[in-house]
């Protein structure tokens, strides 16, 4: 039985989309944006633009595409600014990624050239390989917040926007715990004051973006929005969160095999995976620091999704190795090499080979484009952005953010499932439980 839909308001006006970390995936999706919105190109990847969404019995034969059936803002209506520790425009950004091709690049380069970095929150210690230009100053950490603050004013007033999402696109920083600092709003707050080594740079952005009511997700796996002082913050400004590290290449393809091993229930004893990248990213994850905050987001995939504590004999001892070598010839596009040792009836051994040539930024602008207009639709809808974190966008990320004493959701077909539905439940429309008995009474 249908139920009467949810309250969301229209989006009306511009939207306006402030990164930081303007480098290859933050280019690669703002110049593919434009190449979309001229024509030039269709918006593969991503679910809000190509995406459909089943309603009610198979037989009812109703398909809309998703951005027919949620009212999400529009491309043309997309305004972009962001930060950045390099001056160069998005442009030049884009051609050093060397992520897309030259000849593509020159038909929007009027459109690129025109998109500037403001000088970015930048600290030494938690992004030890870069070498920065384009830095804020300031005495204390607030001051760098009240910075960002007014750059999103100044912002939201130079191009009109009438509402804002901010998505981190920055380097991967150095691992943290949480500490002290991050238990609550006022003990967080002090700790700007007070220019606490505990609070990261993207930190800062996300108290920024927060304590204006600007929705925030986290594209990489730092320690960032994921502390009880922002959900604070968060919920009292009812700014919807999300996060953390785009589900990409290697993680993405676990997520959809491991899911498959446990549904036939073929034992794991190892699982082998190894990265060489050459842009960025691969740059900065060089650092001991840098690569254990990655490291840990890429191993927790398989122990959510495989349960060990409830399958032992399959699960219980499996050994899971994860390397990423940088290789500067090869660029953006990153290869992943995974071996799997495996075991099925009677204990008999198998193995699977993954060679995954892939194109890092190609697969996260996408996802950049959907947590982008998700998130938006999140903040127009008083139900979901009362709650904090938005445990239904899961669906795009390696370790994603959940409520305080559950497990996060892994398993990429759940988390489809899960997105799904709660667009299902925004329209009124019934779950979709896929049981199927009613076709047969």
């Amino acid at each position: 039985m249908r139920k009467r839909a949810v309250k969301i308001i229209e989006p009306k006006g511009k939207l306006g989309v402030l990164i930081p970390g303007m480098g290859a995936v933050a280019t690669t999706f703002i110049a593919g944006v434009e190449a979309i919105r001229r024509h030039l190109a269709q918006p593969v990847g991503s679910l809000t633009q190509m995406g459909t969404i089943r309603l009610g019995k198979r037989t009812e034969k109703r398909t809309p595409a998703i951005k027919d059936f949620v009212p999400l803002a529009h491309l043309d209506d997309l305004v972009f600014g962001g930060w950045d520790v390099f001056e160069d425009n998005t442009y030049q950004a884009a051609a050093k990624a060397g992520v897309l091709e030259p000849s593509l690049l020159e038909q929007l380069k009027d459109h690129l050239e025109s998109i500037r970095p403001m000088p970015a929150v930048f600290e030494q210690k938690f992004v030890k390989r870069l070498r920065a230009s384009n830095v804020k100053k300031g005495k204390t950490k607030m001051d760098l917040a009240e910075q960002v603050m007014e750059d999103i004013r100044q912002f939201r007033k130079r191009t009109g926007a009438e509402r804002l999402v901010m998505i981190w696109c920055g380097s991967t920083e150095i691992f943290l715990k949480p500490m002290s600092t991050h238990l609550t709003l006022a003990a967080f707050e002090r700790g700007l004051r007070a220019n606490s080594p505990d609070i990261a740079p993207s930190m800062v952005y996300a108290y920024a973006a927060l304590e204006l009511g600007v929705p925030f997700a986290n594209g990489a796996p730092n320690l960032t929005v994921d502390l009880p002082a922002l959900q604070e913050l968060s919920l009292r400004h009812q700014a919807p969160t999300c996060g953390k590290d785009f589900k990409t290449g290697q993680t993405l393809l676990k997520t959809i095999i491991a899911p498959g091993l446990k549904a036939r229930l073929l034992g794991l004893r190892g699982w082998f995976s190894t990265n060489i990248l050459g842009n960025r990213d691969g740059e900065v994850l060089e650092d001991p620091g840098s690569f254990k905050t990655k490291e840990e987001s890429k191993l927790s995939a398989l122990e959510y999704i495989l349960q060990p504590e409830l399958y032992p004999e399959l699960y219980g001892n499996f050994c899971h190795k994860v390397r990423i070598n940088y290789y500067p010839p090869r660029g953006d596009n990153k290869e992943g090499w995974d071996n799997l040792d495996i075991f099925g009836w009677l204990g008999y051994p198998m193995q699977i080979k993954i060679d995954f040539l892939c194109r890092d930024s190609i697969l996260a602008a996408p996802l950049v484009l959907d947590l982008v207009l998700f998130l938006d639709l999140a903040q127009r809808c008083p139900e979901l952005a009362h709650k904090g974190i938005q445990e239904w966008l899961s669906f795009y990320f390696k370790s994603p953010m959940c409520a305080p004493k559950i497990y996060p959701e892994h398993d990429l077909f759940i988390q489809l499932m899960k997105l799904k539905n709660t667009l299902r439940y925004l329209r009124g429309e019934e779950m979709i439980t896929h049981l199927g008995l009613e076709y047969y009474d």
